[in-house]
């Protein structure tokens, strides 16, 4: 079992994690949209993250140059709001922004700060510097330090996005702790050496019936409480 004394460090994903990502882009969308229903708010948040999922994996593959997230999420702002009918410039500028205000799950903020006063808390993301500061401050997530994958020129799931949080934690990868929703984050923490904690959230990427992380949790407040306690 990891304990307390098996960690160094604690690295936390963000989007999905610890804040709602498909929660804030859909109130963008109905504030744009009022009359939208739940239906079509969700698949027009699944085309948003579609195209984010399809562009970072492009970057990814060599096919396109880098492009922080705040490009890649005004084009998938762009796409949705093509579908909905709407070209204006600035409700497009606003849908966009929409990414970036998100709010936590219930848990998030009270559970972070008990871990924060035991250990380092890091958090490490796709979004970039910019995005990752907004985000931050509108949920009221306070870290110890917050990395971005925009720092590697790439995205999580590539192992230059972890090594970020290993150079600036300077301990051998087995000291950090990371923390996800997603099993496929999760997976590229382990094959760069990191321990895993899976945290349940209404989104995210279960693991499969293969996986096996150090740590498995139903909220970030269970995972706080097991981790105090070791």
């Amino acid at each position: 079992m990891t304990s307390h004394a098996d960690i160094d460090v604690i690295v936390f994903d963000i989007l999905g994690t610890m804040v709602d990502e498909p929660g804030g882009i859909g109130r963008g969308l109905r504030t744009l949209l009022p009359d939208i229903d739940d239906a079509r708010t969700s698949e027009l948040v699944e085309v948003w993250h579609a195209h984010v999922a399809e562009q970072q994996q492009e970057i990814l593959a060599g096919r396109r140059p880098y492009a922080a997230s705040t490009v890649i999420d005004l084009e998938a702002a762009t796409r949705v709001a093509a579908e909905a009918g709407i070209n204006d410039a600035d409700a497009v500028r606003s849908l966009a922004a929409s990414g970036q205000r998100l709010e936590p799950w219930p848990d998030s903020v009270p559970a972070l700060d008990r871990l924060a006063a035991r250990f380092p808390v890091v958090g490490l993301s796709n979004a970039s510097q910019a995005a990752l500061t907004r985000i931050s401050a509108h949920a009221g997530l306070r870290w110890h330090q917050v990395l971005s994958a925009e720092d590697a020129r790439g995205y999580k799931p590539h192992p230059d996005v972890y090594r970020l949080a290993i150079r600036n934690a300077g301990c051998s990868p087995d000291r950090l702790l990371m923390v996800a929703a997603h099993a496929w984050d999760l997976r590229g923490a382990q094959a760069v050496g990191m321990r895993t904690a899976y945290v349940e959230r209404p989104v995210g990427d279960p693991p499969s019936a293969t996986d096996s992380f150090d740590l498995e949790a139903k909220s970030l407040d269970d995972l706080a409480t097991s981790l105090n306690a070791a």
